[in-house]
């Protein structure tokens, strides 16, 4: 058994999704593990991870839509607002998605379905440097 890690940054732009599969893909390909998992972890509370589709930009655009009628800014009962209105929104909407995804290896590649990619969520107005980190384990 074999392990390998990497970190990266991701500079958002502010609220909506960034494509990180190809990242991810790179240190999974430097990891020279032929057969195992990838874990990809995101060291923030105000964003998360999401496996969607890369093929058609509107799926991510209904996703994000969705997200603002879900958890709007303007919540009334929302106490923790130190940081402003979309302080406790973006700590709701990455509760409600994830902060890490598994994927299997299989021939030195991620296993992503045609239509697949990985994507880091910002759940935050103001663009934000965004940590990944990432753990391949397998033979």
């Amino acid at each position: 058994m074999n392990a390998h890690s990497g970190i990266f940054s991701v500079r958002t732009q502010g609220k909506g999704t960034s494509e990180i599969t190809s990242e991810v893909a790179t240190i999974v390909h430097e990891s020279g593990i032929r057969s195992g998992t990838v874990t990809v972890f995101v060291q923030h509370t105000s964003a998360s991870l999401v496996i969607m589709e890369n093929a058609d930009p509107t799926a991510r655009t209904d996703l994000e839509n969705f997200f603002e009628h879900l958890v709007p800014e303007d919540t009334p009962y929302f106490v923790h607002t130190l940081e402003g209105p979309d302080d406790m929104p973006s700590h709701v909407r990455m509760a409600l998605t994830r902060t890490s995804e598994v994927i299997p290896v299989i021939d030195g590649r991620m296993a992503l379905g045609t239509w697949q990619g990985i994507f880091l969520f910002e759940h935050r107005r103001a663009p934000h440097e965004r940590r990944v980190v990432v753990s391949v384990v397998g033979a």
